[in-house]
């Protein structure tokens, strides 16, 4: 499955593991990587010297390539980078900032640098700020996503249209079927997330991968526009910002109930009730917990049984 983005990152199939904040550590990106895809650490929810080390195990679990996720807004943006260029890692993802800040120093370095965008406009930005591919995410997505709400499958073609570097989908792709609507829509490759929060090598907590695996159509809503959008699922958290709501809050109010580290408590520690439960609307296809290595292989299956199928349409 040779194209743009095999040939960028050097691997098998044109499939990426999507960085989430306490789920993808170094566990899950080596098996990912190991069965033919990109694996990428979540550095949002490490510090430094934490990454370092998700770094240092990750090299030693798997010799093929592999990224780090960076959210730019977050907290020791310099020292992760630092770790990063240390450490010698060559590939980064950036997102949730201004892909001008670090893009530059990064591929002086040597790294290969992809930022992700919710809209034509931002991946243009991000063409210009020198990026060497760009991941397009739909509203569909979990965690925080863009103010625009384009679904995937709109935002794809418009932002092909005019993108001349690689281009990577993302939100609401869980199976190889979704993975070739994708790339017919224009994508090189594809980024997934929610199927792999629902394997065994993911770092979140087993209840909540067994709350997404048992969750249906309708299980999750994008909420706190305000601070910045986030999908998440409907909980005893969800039902206090909903009712929250109705008294029409300041930025203030908002910011005081979702309080420090609620992702943490939800997805990492397990309180189902109380934390911040981040997954996309394609939960409702995820029905079992199974390891990385046979989620890249079934949907890869999938993906050339359907191209097989289309062409006989």
């Amino acid at each position: 499955m040779e194209n743009k983005i095999t040939e960028l990152f050097g691997i098998k199939y044109p499939l990426i593991q999507a960085g989430m904040i306490w789920n993808s550590g170094w566990r899950l990106a080596s098996a990912v990587s190991n069965a033919g895809g990109l694996g990428l650490l979540g550095a949002g929810s490490m510090y430094p010297e934490i990454l370092r080390e998700h770094i240092v195990k990750c090299k030693k679990a798997t010799d093929r390539p592999f990224g780090v996720n960076v959210p730019m807004l977050y907290p020791n943006i310099e020292e992760i980078i630092n770790i990063i260029i240390s450490e010698g890692v060559k590939i980064v993802f950036t997102s949730a900032g201004n892909p001008k800040t670090h893009t530059a120093r990064l591929k002086e370095n040597g790294i290969t640098v992809v930022h992700v965008v919710s809209s034509v406009k931002f991946a243009l930005k991000a063409e210009a700020a020198g990026v060497d591919a760009v991941v397009a995410e739909g509203f569909e997505a979990g965690g925080h996503n863009g103010r625009e709400e384009t679904t995937t499958f709109t935002l794809i073609p418009m932002v092909k249209e005019q993108l001349k570097v690689p281009l990577i989908a993302a939100g609401g792709i869980a199976t190889g079927r979704g993975m070739l609507a994708a790339m017919v829509l224009g994508a090189d490759a594809v980024q997934v997330g929610s199927r792999f929060v629902a394997s065994e090598e993911s770092s979140s907590h087993r209840a909540f991968k067994k709350l997404v695996v048992d969750a249906k159509e309708g299980a999750t809503l994008l909420t706190l526009k305000e601070l910045a959008p986030v999908r998440m699922m409907k909980n005893k958290f969800f039902e206090e910002v909903m009712q929250l709501y109705t008294t029409n809050p300041s930025k203030e109010q908002l910011i005081e109930l979702l309080g420090r580290a609620r992702a943490k408590k939800g997805m990492f520690e397990g309180d189902l009730e109380n934390g911040e439960l981040e997954i996309g609307q394609i939960a409702g296809l995820i029905h079992d917990i199974r390891p990385a290595a046979q989620i890249v292989e079934d949907m890869i299956a999938e993906f050339e049984i359907a191209k097989k199928e289309v062409a006989k349409l």
